[in-house]
């Protein structure tokens, strides 16, 4: 049984291998194929984190694989309201085959996870992202082909978009340049685990010269929204706009996991420009989770 709580719970060769198989699941889907590996299968859904593309995509990646889901939010389980959760996870493990959390606390998610009797997938904390990335890297590969060696700028919030990041860029093997305000840097512990080329600055446009892709996220992620206002002030010569797309490469791509505030962390210029692959990468949350999926369960 496995677990995938961060991209390094993967080796190299199987997330490569879930990537290319993430874009066959995609082309069958597009195809009208029939595909239904997970048939009576059943994926716990825990949300303690709102969500919109990780529910649709999840929920809809087991339909079409022939399986079920159930939605729990925190109104419908015990899950930290007075129940232990290694509790819930012995109890909840023990009636599907799988599940799927998105909360706060990472610990929270390694805790179920090792009470579980089925593969837990981490759906966000607050310290990684890991199934977004899987979108991300497929999304590179089908218009760019391979991300080895390519130069990837993150713009903004050292936060679990960034932290994931870190990790890809071991994993996918790309050079990563991180671009935060002071005090907004990702954890050095990290950065200083990772065995990958990576650079921090405090200038985004420093940062994104000759970049292959550049990426960035909400200025306030769920949970830092009475800080908007200071963060705003900090972020304020972080957003990615066309000077900042062009000192990046001629064929750059620009990501963003959504959703996005036009005119803070992107202009809309970009965002709806030709350079940006954001609806591509949208979609792909779906086949890239299908792809895991059928590596855990089936």
């Amino acid at each position: 049984m496995r677990h995938f709580l961060t991209l390094k719970d993967l080796s190299s060769v199987e997330l490569k291998q879930l990537i290319n198989r993430a874009s066959e699941l995609k082309t069958m889907h597009h195809n009208g194929e029939i595909y239904q590996p997970l048939k009576n299968q059943v994926l716990a859904m825990i949300f303690e984190k709102s969500s919109t593309r990780t529910r649709v995509s999840f929920e809809s990646a087991m339909i079409q694989f022939g399986g079920g889901s159930i939605f729990l939010s925190p109104d419908d389980t015990q899950l930290g309201r007075g129940e232990p959760v290694e509790d819930s996870a012995r109890v909840i493990s023990s009636m599907v085959d799988a599940v799927m959390i998105r909360t706060f606390e990472h610990s929270k998610l390694e805790t179920f996870a090792k009470f579980s009797s089925v593969p837990v997938i981490n759906a966000l904390t607050d310290d990684f992202h890991p199934c977004q990335l899987l979108a991300d890297m497929q999304t590179y590969q089908e218009h760019r082909g391979s991300i080895d060696g390519k130069k990837v700028v993150w713009i903004g919030d050292g936060n679990n978009m960034c932290h994931s990041y870190i990790n890809a860029a071991q994993q996918f093997g790309f050079e990563l340049h991180i671009a935060t305000p002071e005090g907004y840097e990702p954890n050095q512990s990290l950065i200083d685990s990772t065995q990958a080329e990576i650079q921090l600055f405090n200038d985004p446009i420093k940062a994104t010269e000759g970049a292959d892709l550049v990426v960035t996220d909400v200025w306030a992620s769920m949970g830092q929204e009475e800080e908007q206002r200071k963060r705003e002030a900090a972020f304020a010569s972080f957003q990615v706009d066309q000077a900042v797309m062009n000192v990046a490469a001629k064929n750059a791509l620009f990501m963003h996991c959504l959703p996005a505030h036009r005119g803070e962390e992107v202009t809309a210029e970009v965002i709806d420009g030709p350079q940006s692959v954001v609806w591509d990468e949208a979609e792909n949350r779906l086949h890239a989770q299908k792809a895991l999926l059928e590596f855990l369960c089936a």
